[in-house]
């Protein structure tokens, strides 16, 4: 995995291979960074990266300005890892070691953006989940978006905060935002 751009553009971060990750391709991160920087101004953000595994994502906020970033997972080793690479670049990234729903029914943060990365494997119902969590706990400030990776077997265009998708390979994005 590499950081695409910013303070760490080209930093190679190799993860032990015992995690139980599948990160975002460079492709689909990069295609999902054009977006993100046409619509904000990264230094301002405050992002959350639910199912945040060697921490990707997180890295690459960092690296492109973002000062306050939360990342979650379950997995002790992944959130070892992020916090080992983190403290050695010196990164703004909090690490929360728990389920992404436990977190959710419990945080009362709002975020400007808010990523998840949740299993493929996950079932229909486990990702409507998260994004009504979000939505019914508020945890979106008003011009923010939360961005779902997943495959092309799930279809959120019915979810009445559904916005848009994006799709690069194997890797697809739902948009969702708040409605007025």
């Amino acid at each position: 995995m590499r950081i695409i751009s910013g303070k760490y553009k080209g930093r190679r971060i190799t993860a032990p291979q015992n995690l139980p990750i599948r990160p975002t391709t460079d492709m689909a991160k990069e295609s999902l960074f054009n977006i993100l920087n046409n619509q904000f101004h990264f230094s301002s953000l405050k992002v959350l990266d639910l199912c945040a595994g060697m921490g990707n994502i997180s890295y690459e906020f960092a690296s492109r300005g973002v000062n306050h970033i939360i990342a979650v997972d379950e997995n002790i080793g992944c959130t070892r890892f992020v916090q080992k690479i983190a403290a050695e670049l010196d990164l703004p990234i909090t690490v929360i070691k728990s389920d992404i729903f436990k977190y959710l029914e419990k945080s009362t943060q709002k975020f400007d953006i808010i990523f998840a990365d949740p299993p493929y494997a996950f079932e229909q119902a486990q990702f409507n989940t998260i994004v009504n969590l979000v939505f019914q706990n508020e945890q979106l400030n008003d011009e923010g978006v939360l961005i779902i990776e997943h495959s092309k077997n799930t279809d959120f265009s019915q979810h009445p905060n559904f916005s848009d998708i994006r799709k690069y390979g194997g890797s697809h994005f739902s948009f969702f935002e708040k409605t007025q």
